[in-house]
């Protein structure tokens, strides 16, 4: 499904209840952590929806109105005004051809925003992400960059809510450098909560030159993981979310092929899995 396919009515005002960056100091990016309020209305959400945010724009490439998604990174309340958590990079662009710089316009507009603004959204949309009814289901979970967002928020349901999993959990993260990982750095860490868990796991892949912007190196990650995590992907039990830019999913069939030593066999285990419903993607 297109952007352009999602609907932009109706529309809700929220208020930014709070705004927190979670990058560390000494990264070149800014990513924000953004809570919404929404007063005297029903927005019901579950884990993995997306909102909509709406910004008006001068009319620049024929757009009055920018619609942009963003993940819910956290679970709904159990009471009161609903609040909806977001995770933002401040983005800006590059055109290939003029090399001029462009900003990009929701991302910066909700950057900028300050407790107490008002934001314009729309949703909620999909469920690309269900937590399975057998809890000795497995999980292995991979994101890149801002994906981790929908993993957090469900993780923490799984083990807050769901409780008594029996499942292996298994979480891979990517990012350039370690500056960059969300919700998994000095700075912010929500997922030692769940590193007493049995059941759970995280570790981090990294680019081995961050600053020559080289390829996030997947194989090194999991190395020494590669039998478990094949296991897992042979496990009849087991389902594989994926989130993150369009980019993870290349590396990570060149990945699975070298595990399964064949692309063809990788290819076949791959639509097995996404005809059963136990491979779902939500990439950008």
């Amino acid at each position: 499904m297109r952007l352009e396919d999602y609907p932009t009515e109706p529309r809700f005002t929220a208020k930014v209840l709070s705004t927190e960056e979670i990058t560390e100091e000494g990264t070149d990016i800014e990513v924000r952590e953004l809570i919404l309020g929404l007063e005297n209305h029903q927005f019901d959400f579950e884990i993995g929806q997306s909102i909509g945010v709406l910004v008006e724009s001068s009319g620049d490439f024929g757009h009055t109105v920018h619609h942009r998604l963003y993940t819910v990174a956290d679970t709904p309340k159990d009471s009161g005004n609903p609040e909806i958590t977001i995770v933002v990079r401040r983005c800006n662009y590059i055109d290939d051809y003029s090399g001029e710089q462009f900003i990009g316009v929701n991302s910066n507009f909700l950057c900028d925003r300050k407790p107490g603004d008002e934001v314009t959204i729309t949703g909620p949309f999909g469920m690309p992400f269900k937590v399975p009814e057998d809890k000795n289901a497995n999980l292995l979970l991979i994101g890149l960059g801002t994906g981790i967002a929908p993993f957090r928020a469900l993780v923490k349901h799984i083990y807050k809510n769901v409780g008594d999993w029996k499942g292996k959990v298994r979480l891979l993260y990517g990012a350039h450098s370690g500056l960059e990982l969300l919700y998994m750095n000095g700075k912010r860490d929500d997922f030692t909560n769940y590193y007493d868990e049995e059941t759970f796991e995280a570790f981090k892949a990294l680019s081995p030159r961050p600053n020559w912007a080289d390829p996030i190196a997947w194989d090194f990650a999991i190395e020494d993981r590669a039998d478990e995590i094949w296991r897992m992907l042979e496990d009849e039990h087991t389902y594989i979310y994926i989130a993150g830019q369009k980019s993870i999913r290349d590396a990570l069939d060149e990945l699975f092929g070298e595990m399964a030593e064949s692309d063809a066999v990788w290819a076949k285990k791959k639509a097995d899995l996404i005809e059963q419903g136990k491979w779902a993607e939500l990439l950008y």
